[in-house]
């Protein structure tokens, strides 16, 4: 009975706690800050019906010490009623953080 009720109190925690683990963004500092972003020229013509353009962004690539531009692209949405949040930095404490783009429920604030 203690077996059950300690693998009862697991799946208990792990439903409990796996919300809180879907918003977790994980950032990079950097010291120097991001370029001014490219101005990309999006297709208007949609490749699918779902599309969504997803613009690009520089990406800090600690190897080479600097920064890179990943080109914007079109994507699917994973399911219906999803939008794209794009990726953004922000400075905090002398620090630049990326968080990256995610899909998204739509709600209002999207619009």
């Amino acid at each position: 009975m203690k077996i059950i009720m300690k693998y009862i109190f697991i799946f208990a925690i792990c439903t409990l706690m796996t919300p809180a683990l879907a918003q977790l963004h994980i950032g990079v500092g950097i010291k120097i800050g991001p370029p001014v972003p490219v101005k990309e020229e999006v297709v208007t013509a949609k490749p699918y019906r779902n599309a969504v353009w997803i613009p690009g962004y520089h990406q800090w690539r600690l190897r080479y010490h600097r920064y890179f531009w990943v080109k914007g692209h079109w994507g699917r949405p994973p399911h219906a009623r999803m939008v794209w949040v794009p990726g953004r930095w922000e400075q905090r404490n002398n620090e630049w953080v990326f968080y990256q783009g995610r899909w998204d429920n739509y709600r209002t604030e999207h619009r």
